[in-house]
């Protein structure tokens, strides 16, 4: 596992004393923002978003602006919730992920891609994993016409595009400056399923629900213990959102991924095939508790665009940053940072 990972670990045993240096953290971000250290952490970051860029452009992506609100926006996961303003009467929310936008605009214009903001209200417990945000970026990728395995090729190629782009622009840097030794692992990566994934998290002793969400405990054994980028395949319907689309073939699996960061660092990558059958879409809102009236616009155009096959992947912007720097927490990727239950700050 990381030392920075390791780190984390060690502060976070006497929470009370963690939390309350997390509160000075970001009660004073404009004085960490112009240490060395963090100059060169924010240069990464600008090196990082380029060298997605560049991959992604070469390869025929058309770059679309983000919407910032809306009224839905993916329902999220493992207790988050969303942030909501009055629209001139009406109820919007703030995006917490473009992905139900960035489907239409992929029937559009084929392969696209946001940098998307994005505002979650995550639990309060997230403040400890070092790997959740209330405000962050994403850098969203959906292809028209994909697989879910077509979607898994593009984000592995672009996520070694980039690691290896920082690593000659700034490797030496890394090295000198942070005690970062950026390694660059080339594709392809070893692909495990959500069952084979649950079987080996609980030989590392971890407590691992057979058919949920990888936890973020487990998760991050896993990607200590594997040594180097990997992905999880095929999660159980009902632990993800309604638009990841169940395999015809197999009943109750889904056609989803996850890219993990090795070294301890978790989750890089979340994607999949997106579920296209209206009434299929529907049934899956109803499932996990959402109102499908709250998405008519949605089922509207899935409806119109029949059938709109995408797949497509998102990829957090200060998590990628934290993992190219080797730091404790996205906290320390992002300029004025905020996490759950921590205000006021900058």
């Amino acid at each position: 596992m990381h030392p920075a990972v390791l780190e984390l670990e060690r502060m976070t045993r006497d929470r009370e004393g963690f939390l309350s240096f997390l509160r000075e953290w970001l009660s004073h971000s404009w004085r960490w923002a112009r240490e060395e250290k963090y100059r060169l952490v924010f240069k990464v970051q600008a090196a990082a978003l380029r060298a997605m860029r560049e991959y992604l452009d070469s390869h025929g992506f058309t770059e679309v602006l983000s919407p910032i609100i809306g009224p839905a926006t993916d329902p999220g996961i493992r207790g988050a919730r969303q942030a909501s303003i009055d629209f001139y009467g009406y109820e919007y929310k703030v995006m917490s992920s473009a992905i139900l936008y960035k489907q239409y605009m992929a029937a559009s214009l084929g392969r696209v891609y946001f940098n998307s903001p994005n505002v979650r209200l995550e639990p309060p417990e997230s403040v400890y994993t070092g790997r959740h945000l209330a405000e962050f970026y994403q850098l969203d990728v959906e292809i028209y016409g994909a697989s879910y395995t077509e979607a898994m090729e593009v984000a592995e190629q672009l996520f070694y595009h980039t690691v290896k782009r920082v690593a000659e622009e700034y490797g030496r840097l890394l090295e000198e400056k942070l005690g970062r030794s950026l390694e660059v692992h080339k594709p392809p990566y070893p692909r495990l399923t959500h069952a084979e994934a649950v079987r080996l998290a609980r030989e590392l002793g971890c407590r691992q629900p057979e058919d949920g969400e990888i936890t973020w405990e487990c998760e991050k054994l896993l990607s200590a213990e594997i040594g180097r980028p990997f992905f999880i395949t095929e999660y159980p319907r009902g632990a993800r959102g309604f638009y990841d689309r169940e395999d015809p073939e197999r009943p109750g699996v889904l056609l989803d991924f996850d890219l993990i960061y090795p070294e301890g660092f978790g989750e890089a990558v979340s994607g999949a095939e997106r579920e296209y059958e209206p009434g299929k879409v529907e049934e899956r809102m109803r499932e996990t508790g959402e109102d499908p009236a709250r998405y008519e616009w949605y089922l509207q155009m899935l409806r119109e665009l029949y059938p709109l096959r995408t797949a497509g992947f998102g990829i957090g912007v200060e998590r990628l940053t934290r993992y190219l720097c080797g730091l404790r927490g996205v906290w320390e990727a992002r300029p004025y940072p905020k996490l759950a239950g921590i205000a006021p700050t900058p």
